[in-house]
């Protein structure tokens, strides 16, 4: 049975954020973030939510705050993710964060460890910065970068496995930063792995 994609939208604070949802509320959820020059419609365009949702785990890919169909918000930005998970009551869930939803992610990582099942970070910005807090944090972490990315350098990829013990690193040969458009079905396989591992199933 194909699942549906829905296009739902949730307060937090003074702000609607938008996000795309698909699966069944009670699979394990798969939360996609998005980089700047993207937005949750990505992953629907690259047939990411369909392919996953239908492998049995719940989508949720949501736009960040000025991005997409999300209004903006000037304050309060570390407490978009906590409030979003708890408002979706999403515990358990394997967070995919590229390029600059790391200024999301990253904090939420750090201070909420115990809401994640298993973290994905695809070259996303903030690694040196928050490398004293991420140090020893174990959490299952695949960390997912283009060979050819002119943006984050590899050795981001390279600290964030030296800082986390659990973390297992994958490059994606000829592509450059937002790996998962050029090599997308590699991406998925990577993906797909990695959360079957996490999610034992």
């Amino acid at each position: 049975m194909e699942s549906s994609i829905l296009s739902n939208f949730i307060q937090v604070q003074t702000a609607n954020l938008h996000y795309l949802e698909a699966g069944d509320s009670k699979h394990p959820p798969l939360m996609l973030l998005h980089g700047a020059s993207f937005s949750a419609q990505t992953w629907k365009d690259l047939g990411t939510i369909k392919r996953f949702s239908q492998q049995g785990y719940r989508v949720i890919a949501l736009d960040l705050p000025g991005y997409g169909k999300s209004d903006r918000i000037s304050t309060y930005q570390a407490e978009v993710l906590p409030k979003f998970f708890e408002k979706l009551n999403l515990t358990g869930a394997i967070l995919v964060s590229p390029s600059m939803s790391g200024t999301y992610s990253l904090p939420f990582l750090v201070d909420h460890t115990e809401q994640l099942q298993g973290f994905v970070a695809v070259a996303p910005v903030g690694i040196m910065k928050m490398s004293q807090k991420l140090k020893g944090i174990q959490l299952p972490t695949l960390a997912i970068w283009g060979s050819e990315d002119q943006i984050i350098p590899l050795e981001h990829a390279d600290l964030l496995v030296e800082l986390m013990p659990q973390a297992q690193k994958v490059i994606l040969p000829k592509v450059g930063h937002a790996c998962y458009m050029k090599a997308t079905n590699k991406f998925h396989e990577t993906l797909l792995n990695f959360i079957k591992k996490v999610f034992g199933s």
